[in-house]
């Protein structure tokens, strides 16, 4: 199997992982649960809940968004129904734009 190659990440990156896995640590321990009980209810491995509150860029995002939602962490500025109303407007507006983003084609000279 071939090493994988290292990846780097800005900044923001760094801190908005680091951020995220601090608030979720903060938030499981005021509730008093345990990382096991945590890891448990959010159907990962203790282990990849420590790594997920270290901050790791490489944790599964649906894992940590899992137990961000089993803690109750929230990930945006809004509740349930503005959270749904952005989503809706969101596909309203994918919608409207082109499936996919191809460069532009050279034109063929085909002046023999």
């Amino acid at each position: 199997m071939p090493k994988s190659i290292p990846r780097t990440y800005s900044r923001y990156s760094r801190d908005a992982a680091t951020l995220l896995g601090s608030l979720i640590r903060e938030a499981r321990t005021e509730r008093k649960l345990t990382a096991q009980e945590l890891a448990d209810r959010a159907g990962i491995s203790r282990s990849m809940l420590q790594r997920i509150e270290k901050g790791n860029l490489k944790c599964e995002i649906g894992a940590v968004f899992e137990a961000a939602a089993v803690l109750g962490v929230r990930l945006f500025d809004a509740d349930e129904a503005t959270l749904t109303k952005h989503l809706r407007q969101s596909n309203e507006k994918l919608a409207l734009l082109p499936k996919s983003v191809r460069k532009k084609s050279k034109a063929v000279k085909d002046d023999f």
